[in-house]
């Protein structure tokens, strides 16, 4: 792990929660994104070395949605920089660690991403991402 990607924060109202964020941070957000596999409308915010992603749900049947329906809005996950996904994936099974995805997925921001349970991880949805173009 390199560093924290980013933090994924839940919302129900992408526009309300990108005016709050934009009021915190004191920047607007640098990319809005669809991510029609995951069901949701993202926005990014730079954060120094990280991100903040607001995720909103484009239909009842995503993860986001479901999310929702049982808490409240807030964070979600917490996604790490990974040089190389593979390595990582096959790391952490080896070790006896459940995740979600086994092989990388596209996901927003130009990230090939894959998720670990949160029964491996104390409750917590770990994402790994990597550039999908690797530099």
């Amino acid at each position: 792990m390199r560093k924290i990607e980013h933090i994924g924060i839940a919302v129900k109202d992408l526009a309300a929660s990108n005016q709050i964020f934009e009021d915190i941070l004191g920047v607007a957000p640098y990319k809005q994104e669809e991510v029609q596999s995951e069901h949701v409308l993202t926005s990014f915010f730079q954060v120094g070395e990280s991100k903040i992603e607001l995720l909103q749900a484009t239909s009842p049947d995503s993860a986001i949605a479901k999310y929702l329906e049982k808490n409240k809005e807030g964070i979600h996950h917490i996604a790490f920089d990974v040089e190389d996904i593979m390595a990582e994936i096959a790391r952490l099974k080896a070790k006896g660690y459940t995740l979600i995805h086994e092989s990388p997925k596209e996901g927003a921001d130009n990230k090939i991403i894959a998720f670990m349970h949160p029964k491996s991880s104390n409750g917590v949805l770990v994402e790994l991402c990597q550039d999908r173009f690797k530099k």
